[in-house]
């Protein structure tokens, strides 16, 4: 039931963010309960244009744990600086049903220092 629950707020939010994008692609957080997750997608394409996770080696090894907001913040900036290098500046934060506080408010600062704007 859960699952089910996770699922209607996540496209309710993607529902909301469409109406909005005006071609922007979409910054994807997945939050997992050891792990983050962030995508940036070209919806009109249907291509993931930048991606970054705490599974990553290069920021394994500097973060304690992957599950804290010091991780989602490095999270953030990657992908952020690999967005910028496909050519991405703008996008719009797809936070996936999730609510906008703790990991997914850090990586979302982080991507914000990084050079995204939204």
């Amino acid at each position: 039931m859960a699952n089910i629950q996770q699922e209607r707020r996540a496209a309710r939010v993607r529902r909301a963010l469409r109406k909005v994008a005006n071609g922007r692609p979409r910054l994807s957080v997945y939050r997992s309960s050891e792990h983050i997750y962030a995508q940036v997608i070209d919806d009109a394409e249907g291509r993931t244009l930048a991606a970054a996770s705490t599974l990553e080696k290069d920021l394994r090894g500097s973060l304690k744990t992957g599950a804290d907001k010091a991780a989602a913040e490095a999270v953030g900036k990657l992908v952020a600086e690999r967005a910028k290098a496909a050519g991405v500046t703008q996008v719009i934060f797809d936070r996936g049903g999730y609510l906008f506080h703790g990991r997914v408010k850090a990586l979302a600062d982080g991507a914000r220092e990084g050079g995204l704007d939204f």
